[in-house]
C-alpha cells in the first residue's frame, strides 16, 4: 500500500508554502491537503468549541476548514478522512518557528495535534518571511520525508519534528543539524493606537530577539546556514524539580491552612 501523507499549515489553504509542500511530496505518496480557510498564525493548539466547523474544497483542489490548524487535524483524524494517514506534514510556514515560537505556532500546533493522535508529524518553516527560495525549502522537505521513509521511521510509533530552513538557494543550504530549542527574550511592548471612534486599540508586539542562541540551538544552526531539526515532546512536567515541590507542598490538602 502506498504511504498516505496529510498536509496542513497555518497560513491558509491558498498560501504559497502549502502549495510548495504539496508539489514536493505529491509523487512520493498519496497526498491530501486539509488546511485553514484563513491565516491562523499563533493559534497554537487551539480548538473551536463554540461554533460549527465547515469543510469546503478550493479551486486548487485543497480542502479547507473555517477553523484553526488544530481543528483541521482534529476533525480529519476523528472522522473526516475515513483513513489514518501514515504521516502528517505541516507548513511550509512563512517565517521561523524556533525557540519559544513553537509554543505559539499554529504550524507546530497542527503537527502536534496529529502527534497526540499517535501519528508521526513534521512541521516545516522558513526562517524569514516572504517565501524567498521556497523551491529550496520544498526540496529540503522532500529529501527529509524520503529519508524518513527509507529509514523506516514512519511506522506505528509517533514522533514530532520541528524543522526550520534558511531562505537560501538549495546549493547554499548546509547539512541539517539536530538541535535543541533556543530561547527568546520577552516580546516587545504592545502597540497602541486610537480607533476612528476614539477607542484605544492594542496590537501584540513583535517577538523578542534570541536570548539563548548558543551552539547546539536551532537559532545558531540556522544562522550558520544549516537546516535545524528539533525533536519535540508534549510532556511539560518539570521532572528535575518534582522532589523539590513534593517537599515544599507536603501536607497540603483541601481546605488546609499553612502553619503560622
Amino acid at each position: 500500500m502506498p504511504m498516505k501523507i496529510l498536509i496542513c499549515n497555518d497560513d491558509g489553504y491558498q498560501a504559497p508554502g502549502v502549495a510548495a509542500l504539496y508539489e514536493a511530496l505529491k509523487d512520493v505518496a498519496e497526498v491530501e491537503v486539509i488546511a485553514p480557510e484563513q491565516n491562523n498564525s499563533a493559534k497554537s493548539n487551539a480548538l473551536t468549541l463554540n461554533a460549527p466547523l465547515y469543510v469546503h474544497q478550493g479551486a486548487n483542489g485543497f480542502r479547507y476548514v473555517n477553523g484553526t490548524p488544530a481543528d483541521c487535524m482534529h476533525i480529519a483524524l476523528t472522522g473526516l478522512l475515513g483513513y489514518r494517514p501514515d504521516l502528517v506534514v505541516s507548513g511550509i510556514n512563512n517565517g521561523a518557528n524556533m525557540g519559544d515560537d513553537t509554543i505559539y505556532s499554529g504550524t507546530v500546533g497542527a503537527a502536534m495535534e496529529a502527534y497526540l493522535f499517535g501519528v508521526p508529524a513534521v512541521a516545516f518553516s522558513q526562517t524569514e518571511k516572504g517565501w524567498q527560495h521556497l523551491d529550496a525549502a520544498g526540496a529540503t522537505a522532500r529529501a527529509l520525508v524520503l529519508q524518513l521513509m527509507q529509514r523506516h521511521a514512519v511506522g506505528d510509533a509517533p514522533w514530532l519534528l520541528n524543522v526550520n530552513i534558511p531562505n537560501l538557494p538549495l546549493e547554499q543550504l548546509k547539512p541539517a543539524k539536530v538541535c535543541r530549542l533556543g530561547r527568546r527574550h520577552a516580546a516587545e511592548r504592545v502597540i497602541t493606537m486610537d480607533s476612528p471612534r476614539g477607542e484605544t486599540m492594542y496590537w501584540i508586539g513583535g517577538a523578542g530577539a534570541a536570548k539563548d542562541g548558543a551552539d547546539g540551538t536551532d537559532f545558531h544552526a540556522t544562522a550558520q546556514g544549516h537546516v535545524s531539526i528539533t525533536p519535540l515532546q508534549v510532556d511539560l512536567t518539570d521532572h528535575p524539580r518534582l522532589a523539590h515541590w513534593t517537599d515544599l507542598l507536603a501536607g497540603v490538602s483541601g481546605g488546609s491552612r499553612p502553619a503560622a
